[in-house]
């Protein structure tokens, strides 16, 4: 009787290795699945808290319950007839230059007035610059501050006995 020889390529039953899904494997997948949402989650609070926070203005909550106060401020401020012109300049330099005059509703120059200008980035109050403005003539007060070119927001404070009497706010483009 002829002898059958297995052929060369053929595998028989008990060789082959079965693979069979055990606990083990399971907990494997779990823990680097919920590894990688993890690492995820860690890169996207980290990104959350180190970028811009779009936050255009200090204390919103308590500017918010002040508005009523706000308002009535803003009557009495039209109620003065105070004409308030500013003006800003940017030299070569890179310096932006603000002028400020002054004058009552009888159009007398108003001296003696302790004026604050903030030329506040529309949205990033972390480029935001504060400038205390100098009386240089009667009614006439004047700062500089180094700022880019670009849209600003110039927001004039102008007080007396530490009561605020003037405010405005004004969209500037520098050049």
């Amino acid at each position: 009787m002829p002898t059958v020889l297995p052929e060369a390529n053929a595998v028989s039953q008990s060789d082959k290795a079965e693979f069979r899904l055990t606990g083990l494997h399971v907990l494997a997948m779990l823990i680097a699945f919920f590894g990688i949402v993890a690492g995820v989650n860690v890169v996207m609070i980290r990104y959350a808290l180190t970028t811009h926070s779009g936050e255009v203005t200090a204390h919103p909550y308590e500017k918010g319950i002040a508005y009523n106060a706000a308002i009535r401020e803003a009557r009495e401020q039209e109620a003065r007839g105070w004409k308030v012109d500013g003006q800003v300049t940017r030299s070569p330099a890179g310096k932006a230059h603000i002028e400020v005059q002054a004058r009552d509703a009888a159009g007398a120059m108003l001296a003696g007035m302790k004026v604050h200008a903030l030329l506040a980035a529309p949205a990033d109050v972390k480029r935001d610059h504060p400038i205390e403005l100098v009386e240089t003539a009667p009614g006439v007060y004047s700062g500089e501050a180094a700022a880019t070119a670009g849209a600003w927001e110039l927001e004039l404070t102008a007080s007396r006995d530490a009561k605020v009497m003037f405010q405005s706010r004004n969209r500037i483009t520098l050049n």
